[in-house]
């Protein structure tokens, strides 16, 4: 097995992560975070202190020369999930940065309420996926620029819909969150940064004929076009229980769920819109529907967590086994994650009336009234 010298940097914005090389002298191997950006490490052999080269985005930074001699690691790192379950970006960063800085996730299995740790470094995280319709605390904070100084890479599922204070009752305004898109763009790689419309909702206020939340879709593709983003990730709403218990205590409204022709008829749509701005557009557990799309629409199905995109960016060795734990008949292609957050400890409160989690509080009838009179 190849020994390697092991290079450690500091604070380097590409994932401040290891450069290995061999100590036969053979050219530099790029293991973590840095695949096809060292260029001739070999002159850093000269002493403490010497620079990196510059690195994706054009910083340098100082290289420590502490050195060890070890081997090619073969274990696959983890990739967290943060989070599926709630918005830990809007609401629980605080926890969240304490637990990177104690180097330990607590968790609670949501099905067998089985408790499990889950340490954490620069070097076992290959990535932090980071999910929300809020990063403005993260911004505003600093904490995105934090974690990556700290040697954590990141990569942004941004959902972004359109206004409707029915469905989305306490999403910061959407000027605002474009704002926080561009934010991210500027800080971020943007190929870091995947915008959501999802998802698609249909319903019926009273006697009101059907409505959609697809109002703003074109103005919020074109923003996120000219921030460079280049995929969408939509999907319908699905069906759940604690869904229509929700809504049962709404008089008069009513969600509908379209038969797939008009499903098929949205995608091209949203897909038209898409193309002629450059961004591709995926499907989120739509197998069926993108089944019955024609062959040459070219929406193809999204793996939200994606191993292949994440080595992309930051090389290393995210695991590449696909997700059992997930929606797999329904056509998830996520890859093996580990999320930190959870339902009972971290309840969401957005309090979005579609939402398959468990909000804290959903809209109010008196709410719901007010936004039928607007």
């Amino acid at each position: 097995m190849v020994s390697f010298v092991v290079l450690q940097t500091e604070g380097v914005s590409f994932g401040g992560l290891e450069c290995y090389i061999p100590i036969d002298g053979s050219p530099a191997v790029s293991l973590y975070g840095f695949a096809g950006k060292c260029q001739d490490f070999q002159r850093t052999h000269g002493g403490a202190g010497a620079e990196t080269p510059t690195i994706g985005n054009g910083h340098r930074r100082p290289m420590s020369m502490a050195c060890r001699t070890e081997t090619t690691p073969s274990r696959a790192q983890t990739v967290l999930s943060a989070s599926r379950r709630t918005d830990i970006p809007a609401f629980y960063m605080p926890w969240f940065m304490a637990c990177i800085r104690r180097g330990v996730f607590e968790r609670v299995n949501p099905f067998n309420r089985r408790r499990s740790t889950l340490a954490v470094s620069p070097r076992s995280v290959h990535s932090i996926v980071l999910w929300s319709k809020n990063f403005g605390p993260l911004i505003d904070n600093g904490w995105d620029l934090q974690l990556v100084k700290g040697g954590y890479p990141l990569f942004f599922h941004f959902t972004i819909n359109s206004r409707n204070r029915i469905l989305e009752p306490r999403v910061p305004p959407l000027d605002e969150r474009l704002r926080q898109l561009e934010v991210l763009c500027r800080r971020h790689d943007p190929r870091a940064v995947t915008w959501r419309f999802d998802p698609v909702c249909f319903y019926r206020c009273g006697a009101g004929p059907v409505s959609d939340n697809l109002d703003d879709f074109e103005t919020i593709a074109r923003r996120a076009a000219q921030c460079g983003v280049r995929r969408c990730i939509t999907s319908f709403m699905d069906d759940y229980a604690k869904i229509r218990k929700r809504v049962a205590v709404l008089k008069g409204f009513e969600f509908v769920y379209p038969p797939l022709d008009r499903k098929v008829a949205v995608l091209m749509e949203m897909n038209r819109v898409l193309q002629a701005l450059g961004i591709a557009l995926f499907t989120c557990c739509e197998k069926a529907v993108l089944a019955a799309l024609p062959r040459h629409a070219g929406v193809r199905s999204a793996s939200c967590i994606s191993s292949d995109l994440l080595a992309e960016l930051y090389g290393g060795r995210p695991s590449l086994k696909k997700d059992s734990g997930q929606r797999v008949r329904q056509g998830c292609g996520c890859y093996v994650s580990v999320d930190v957050g959870s339902y009972d400890l971290h309840p969401c409160r957005n309090g979005c009336l579609y939402c398959y989690a468990n909000p804290e509080k959903t809209v109010s009838a008196s709410r719901l009234d007010a936004q039928r009179r607007a």
